[in-house]
């Protein structure tokens, strides 16, 4: 499907469950990827989230314009305005349901810019792959915080963004063409714990020998759950096997699974 964003023509695949839905899902592609290898990626697990519509949103020649100051991707550079592709497409499919978005990689740190500029667009965020870039490294700037649920998930053994945070590995900022420090994975679902307001000390279990669980949770306020997989790669856990260069993929945890249980049980 087409719709004009911005003086831009911009693309995205919805697919609607029979029987109608409760919500809708913007999902977001990892770089060099679009709607179609996003889904072969993950074999099409999102599509089978029980209630929900899900629009499969394609960057701009495979890229999301994310809040990265060290972003040099062809989204930034053209100034592409994604934000406002997310927007467009809630007003075209939303009709008032909730609105949940999900990004896997570059489209995890979209996903991370729409919780800082747009929170007002979506009522919780999926963020796999994906970090809270450092303060020198973010473009977005100071705006009031509106706490949103936050789900995180990320593998321990991931060459492309380090679980322990700070640069990307030398061949992979080459390749994918950003840098910049980034938080770790824990300390990106602290960070979103302190926006919603959350003081409490989190707490962690261990669902499986490779999977734990880290919960942020205080009543009143929006959770944050993050997911570490012990030994996983730069995926999207679930049944799907990523291709063996991205490293393995938990079937420990699902994500579609997780996102159920934590947004909407």
């Amino acid at each position: 499907m087409e719709i004009d964003v911005a003086g831009r023509t911009r693309t995205y695949t919805l697919v609607e469950p029979d029987g109608g839905h409760d919500r809708l899902l913007l999902v977001f592609h990892g770089s060099t990827q679009d709607a179609a290898k996003f889904r072969a990626f993950t074999g099409n697990a999102f599509d089978t989230i029980p209630g929900t519509a899900v629009a499969y949103l394609e960057g701009y020649r495979g890229n999301w314009n994310d809040a990265r100051a060290a972003g040099r991707f062809p989204a930034r550079l053209a100034g592409v305005d994604d934000v406002a592709f997310a927007e467009a497409i809630v007003k075209q499919h939303a009709d008032g349901r909730d609105v949940y978005a999900a990004g896997y990689s570059n489209g995890g740190g979209l996903v991370i810019r729409l919780l800082h500029e747009r929170p007002d667009l979506i009522a919780g965020a999926t963020v796999i792959a994906a970090q809270q870039p450092a303060p020198s490294n973010f473009l977005v700037p100071g705006l009031p915080v509106v706490p949103k649920p936050v789900l995180i998930l990320h593998g321990t053994a991931d060459r492309i963004v380090p679980y322990a945070g700070g640069p990307m590995a030398a061949w992979a900022r080459f390749a994918f063409k950003v840098g910049g420090d980034m938080l770790s994975a824990p300390q990106t679902a602290a960070y979103f714990a302190r926006r919603n307001g959350i003081t409490a000390e989190p707490a962690t279990v261990d669902i499986s020998e490779e999977v734990s669980r880290t919960d942020h949770r205080q009543d009143g306020h929006p959770p944050v759950r993050l997911f570490t997989v012990r030994g996983g790669g730069h995926t999207v856990p679930g049944e799907h096997r990523a291709p063996r260069l991205a490293g393995r993929t938990s079937r420990d945890v699902r994500t579609t699974d997780a996102m159920a249980e934590f947004f909407w049980s």
